[in-house]
C-alpha cells in the first residue's frame, strides 16, 4: 500500500525573470487553502491523502496548476471553488473535474 492514496502537488514557483508563473496568480494562497481544509477534513493523513507544495511544474502559460498522483491528472484552478470541487469530486469521490482537467 502506499503511504497516501493521493498526493496533490500545487505549483507556488515565483521566477525572477518576469515570465508568467503560477505564484503570479496566487497560488501560495491556495496551497493554504487547500491544505487547512484538507486537514479540517480528517482526509489529510497517512493512509489518505496530501497537499504539497511544488515548484515549477513547467506548465506556466497554463496556470495556476496542480497535479494529483498517482492519478497523473492535472488541473488549472481559478478561485478557492475550484479547489473546492476538486477535493470533493475528486479526492474524495474519485472523480475527475473534467472542466478543470488541462
Amino acid at each position: 500500500m502506499s503511504y497516501y492514496t493521493k498526493h496533490v502537488f500545487i505549483c507556488t514557483h515565483q521566477r525572477d525573470d518576469g515570465k508568467e508563473c503560477c505564484n503570479d496568480k496566487k497560488s501560495s494562497e491556495i496551497f493554504d487553502y487547500a491544505k487547512k481544509k484538507c486537514i479540517s477534513m480528517k482526509i489529510q493523513k497517512k493512509g489518505g491523502m496530501r497537499v504539497n507544495k511544488a515548484g515549477c511544474l513547467d506548465r506556466c502559460t497554463e496556470g495556476p496548476v496542480l497535479v494529483i498522483y498517482p492519478d497523473n491528472i492535472w488541473y488549472k484552478y481559478e478561485s478557492k471553488d475550484d479547489i473546492d470541487e476538486i477535493i470533493s469530486s475528486h479526492i474524495v469521490n474519485d472523480k475527475i473535474v473534467q472542466r478543470l482537467k488541462i
